[in-house]
């Protein structure tokens, strides 16, 4: 295992990003120097559009048309998303974090890039005491992955119910990313509801030319990195994090032969939970060396809010094909293809 990891790193891994070497990384040593409570701080600016993005991600592409599937039909679909990182939220500015050890060096930036920011180096920090007192340790913020969509993956197969009802299922077994990559595995429920059926019976058609559904679900992916920061001697270090996401929606669609489009509006939440255990020794330079165990712990709401969407359906044969567009605190586009049997 490479001696050092950062922040960048890990982020690209939790979005299969495995491409991203971590010898080419900013030592994420460097930010637990000045404590357990500035570190969190800065972990939490640098990944909150992972955070946003990955959270919408979780909670999207359930459906794509308000008609459910007959009793025991079934189809198996994939999914890839991407929400946009807006501006505002590519770089963040340390002076707003409330730091206690951490500050810009004297006439540097106190800019860096978020974790899907710029592809360049953020400020020059220097590590004060617990006393106030200036020390001779300087880090650079870490750099951005260098592009500003945060990706996500839905797999999934559906089954249709009695009384109009669909249920599925999302799952990932848990998967190594490659070597020193960490494992990654997703699990999640849903349900729709397809409701004129249940008040209309087959008089719905005749009556009211489109399908209404209400839909919910919930998605969880897990991820887990062994680490090995400045310590040989210590093989308990690890990022251990959750991302849950859950949505509640009514969709509206209208089949048109072999075209289906769509519209949804509805209530979308996620959190994070990511905790980095284990114990960590550092030079906090003037021959001084510190040690923390268990460092950072983030519990938090990350999404909390109505969307909106549009999308499509393309069904040929036992073949279909999905793509959507979604406004919510980041913009989203999904598209995905899925194999079925039956409508």
């Amino acid at each position: 295992m490479k001696k050092h990891y950062t922040l960048k790193a890990m982020c690209a891994l939790m979005l299969l990003i495995t491409a991203q070497k971590a010898n080419a990384q900013q030592n994420v040593g460097d930010l637990f120097k000045s404590g357990p409570a500035d570190a969190t701080k800065l972990i939490n600016a640098y990944f909150d559009p992972l955070y946003k993005g990955l959270g919408i991600g979780l909670t999207d592409g359930w459906s794509n048309t308000a008609k459910s599937k007959g009793l025991l039909k079934f189809d198996a679909r994939f999914s890839v998303s991407g929400a946009f990182v807006p501006q505002s939220a590519r770089s963040y500015d340390v002076n707003t974090l409330g730091l206690n050890n951490i500050r810009p060096a004297v006439g540097a930036s106190s800019i860096g890039p978020t974790a899907f920011g710029n592809d360049e180096v953020g400020g020059k920090m220097q590590i004060y005491t617990s006393n106030g007192n200036k020390t001779n340790s300087f880090f650079n913020l870490p750099k951005g992955l260098g592009f500003h969509v945060v990706p996500a993956v839905q797999l999934q197969a559906t089954l249709g119910l009695p009384k109009n009802i669909d249920i599925t299922l999302r799952a990932m077994p848990k998967i190594k990313l490659g070597n020193d990559l960490g494992n990654l595995s997703m699990i999640g429920f849903g349900a729709k509801v397809e409701l004129l059926p249940l008040f209309m019976g087959s008089t719905t058609e005749k009556l009211i030319p489109v399908d209404i559904a209400v839909a919910g679900g919930f998605t969880q992916y897990k991820y887990n990195l062994p680490l090995n920061i400045n310590n040989n001697a210590n093989s308990d270090q690890r990022i251990d994090a959750k991302f849950n996401g859950v949505n509640f929606d009514a969709i509206v669609s209208k089949q048109i032969l072999f075209f289906t489009p769509f519209a949804s509006v509805g209530y979308q939440t996620s959190n994070t939970d990511l905790k980095a255990l284990g114990t960590y020794s550092f030079d906090t330079g003037d021959d001084q060396s510190v040690n923390y165990t268990d460092p950072i712990a983030v519990n938090q709401r990350d999404i909390n809010g109505v969307r909106a969407s549009l999308g499509f359906q393309l069904k040929f044969g036992f073949f279909k094909f999905y793509g959507s567009y979604t406004q919510a605190k980041y913009s989203m586009v999904n598209a995905g293809i899925g194999l079925g049997i039956g409508k």
